[in-house]
């Protein structure tokens, strides 16, 4: 439980990816998520809602490619699965199988580079 733990104070701040081309998956993330380039270097780019919203993505280049699925995956709740999953493929993104079966209430994607990451059913709360 948040809080109960007197001087224990923790915020997740940003989910690390490893990218090839960490400026075009910056970019690609950024049109998904409608949020925008806070912070560039040539070692790392970070997105996020803005500069003061917590938590954001940051992209650092890796020499190697991606090689098996994700042990971690982001999941996207949209107002509509099927509009969303359109207007992701339309962005770059691609429908892939990772053994989630037909009737599955959600779509599997995977980003530019391979990352896989799921678009749910319609959700607003972390219990349904």
């Amino acid at each position: 439980m948040r809080g109960s733990l007197i001087g224990m104070a923790v915020n997740f701040y940003t989910l690390v990816v490893d990218a090839h081309d960490k400026s075009a998956l910056a970019s690609f993330w950024c049109r998904v998520l409608d949020w925008k380039v806070v912070y560039e270097d040539d070692d790392e780019v970070t997105i996020g809602a803005d500069a003061d919203t917590l938590p954001g993505m940051c992209f650092v280049d890796v020499p190697e490619a991606k090689t098996v699925k994700n042990r971690l995956h982001i999941d996207l709740a949209p107002d509509d699965l099927e509009v969303e999953v359109e207007r992701i493929i339309g962005l770059g993104a691609r429908r892939i199988d990772v053994g989630q079966g037909p009737d599955a209430s959600w779509a599997v994607l995977a980003d530019p580079e391979g990352n896989e990451f799921c678009v749910l059913t319609p959700k607003r709360s972390l219990t349904g």
